[in-house]
C-alpha cells in the first residue's frame, strides 16, 4: 500500500470515528438534558430523531453527488458542516436551538458514509477485512464518544463534549484540503470494474434487512446510556449517573470492535447472505435481554449484544458492494444509509413514547421485535441466491 493510499485510509477512518462519536454525545447526556431543560423522554426522543433522521436523509443526495464531485469534496463538506453543527450546539441555550444543531450535525454527518465506503469498496481487494478495519474506527468512535461526553459533562461542561469534535473536524478538513488533492482521483478510477446486471430483487431484500438493523440500532443507542445510568446499581457506585451512562455505553461499543473483526474474518470465508441472516436472527434475543436484566447481568448481556450486533457491519457493507454496480455504488450506499439511518432515525421518537408511556426497559424488547422482517427478508435472499447459483 503506497503513501497516498495509507493517507486516505487514515483520514477516512478518523472521519468515520468522528461521525459516530459526535452522534453519541446527545444520547449519552440525555438524563442531564432531561434535568437541565425539564423535558420528558418523549420530547428528548423527538430531539434525537431530528439528528438521526437527518443523518439518513442526506445520504441519498450524497450518493448522487459522490459520482459528480468525488470523495474529497464530499469529505470536506462533511467535515466543515459537522464543525458548524457542533458550534451551534456549543452555543445553544434552548431545546429548539439544540434541535437545530442536532439536525445540522446529522445532515452533515450523512455525507460521510456514501463517500467513504464507495472509495474503499473500489480500492480494496479483501473487502470484508478492509471494511472491518474501517468499521473498527467507527466502533472506536461509538465507544469513545460516550466516554468523553460523560467525563467532560461531569467534570467540566456538556458544551465541551461537542467542542472536542468541532476541533477535530476542523483539523480533518485542513488535512483533507492540503493532503488528499491527488490520491482521491487515483482511487476512484483504479480497479473500477462495472457490473452490467443488477439483481434488483436481491437489493430490495437487502434494503429491508438494512432498515430493520438501522431502526433497532437507532432505538438501542439512543436509550442504552440512560438505561445503563439507571439500571446499574451496585456496579461502580462511586461513579455519578452521567459518567456511568457513558462508561457502560463505551464498554458495549468497545466489544463491538470484536464483532467488527469477527465479521470481517468470516465475511471473506463464508457466504455473506447466510452470515447476515444469522446475525440478524441472534440480535433478537441479544437486544431483548437488555430490557429484562439489571446490574451485572445487564453488563454482561450488553457485551454479548455488542459483539453480535456489530458483526453485521463489514458483512452487510461488503454484501451491498456485491449487489451493486461499481459505477452506481455511491448511490447504492446512499440509499442504504438513508433507509437504515433515516427510517431508523424515527426509532428515538417511537422509543421515547414507549419509555414515557411504559418504561425505558420496554424499548429494548420492542426494538428486538422490529428485526423480524429483516430475518424473513434474509431467508428469502438466501433462497434467491441458492436458485441463481
Amino acid at each position: 500500500m503506497d503513501k497516498d493510499n495509507r493517507l486516505l485510509i487514515g483520514i477516512t477512518s478518523i472521519s468515520h470515528l468522528a461521525v459516530h462519536a459526535q452522534m453519541m454525545v446527545f444520547p449519552t447526556l440525555m438524563l442531564l438534558f432531561q434535568h437541565e431543560f425539564g423535558l420528558g423522554l418523549d420530547s428528548l426522543g423527538i430531539m434525537a430523531t431530528a439528528g438521526a433522521f437527518m443523518f439518513g436523509l442526506g445520504a441519498i443526495p450524497a450518493g448522487f453527488l459522490e459520482k459528480k464531485l468525488g470523495g474529497r469534496v464530499l469529505l470536506l463538506l462533511y467535515q466543515i458542516g459537522s464543525a458548524i453543527g457542533g458550534i451551534i450546539l456549543v452555543l445553544a441555550h434552548t431545546p429548539i436551538q439544540m434541535t437545530l444543531g442536532l439536525a445540522m450535525l446529522g445532515l452533515s454527518s450523512s455525507i460521510y458514509h456514501p463517500a467513504g465506503l464507495t472509495i474503499l469498496s473500489r480500492r480494496l481487494k479483501n473487502l470484508s477485512k478492509g471494511l472491518a478495519i474501517h468499521g473498527v474506527a467507527g466502533s472506536t468512535g461509538l465507544a469513545l464518544g460516550p466516554l468523553l461526553a460523560g467525563i467532560t459533562a461531569e467534570y467540566g461542561s456538556w458544551r465541551a463534549s461537542y467542542l472536542i469534535w468541532v476541533i477535530l473536524q476542523i483539523g480533518l478538513a485542513l488535512s483533507t484540503f492540503f493532503l488528499v488533492s491527488r490520491s482521491n482521483r487515483q482511487i476512484e478510477t483504479e480497479n473500477d470494474i462495472s457490473i452490467n446486471i443488477t439483481d434488483r430483487p436481491s437489493i430490495i431484500l437487502y434494503y429491508i434487512m438494512a432498515i430493520t438493523l438501522g431502526f433497532s440500532f437507532g432505538g438501542i443507542t439512543t436509550f442504552m446510556p440512560a438505561h445503563f445510568g439507571m439500571q446499574t446499581g451496585g456496579i461502580f457506585n462511586l461513579f455519578p449517573e452521567t459518567l456511568k451512562a457513558g462508561l457502560f455505553t463505551t464498554l458495549v461499543f468497545t466489544s463491538g470492535i470484536v464483532g467488527q473483526l469477527l465479521g470481517g474474518y468470516f465475511g471473506d470465508k463464508y457466504k455473506r447472505t447466510k452470515l447476515l441472516f444469522w446475525i440478524i436472527f441472534f440480535n433478537i434475543p441479544a437486544i431483548a435481554l437488555l430490557g429484562f436484566t439489571a446490574g451485572w447481568f445487564l453488563f454482561f448481556s450488553s457485551i454479548i449484544m455488542g459483539v453480535v450486533h456489530f458483526m453485521n457491519q463489514p458483512i452487510s457493507n461488503a454484501l451491498l458492494a456485491d449487489l451493486t454496480p461499481s459505477t452506481h455504488r455511491g448511490l447504492g450506499y446512499g440509499i442504504s444509509f438513508f433507509l437504515s439511518f433515516g427510517i431508523g432515525g424515527l426509532a428515538p421518537a417511537i422509543g421515547g413514547w414507549i419509555a414515557n408511556a411504559h418504561s425505558i426497559e420496554m424499548v429494548f424488547p420492542f426494538m428486538a421485535i422490529s428485526l423480524i422482517p429483516g430475518v424473513i427478508s434474509g431467508w428469502f435472499l438466501i433462497q434467491r441466491k441458492s436458485q441463481m447459483a
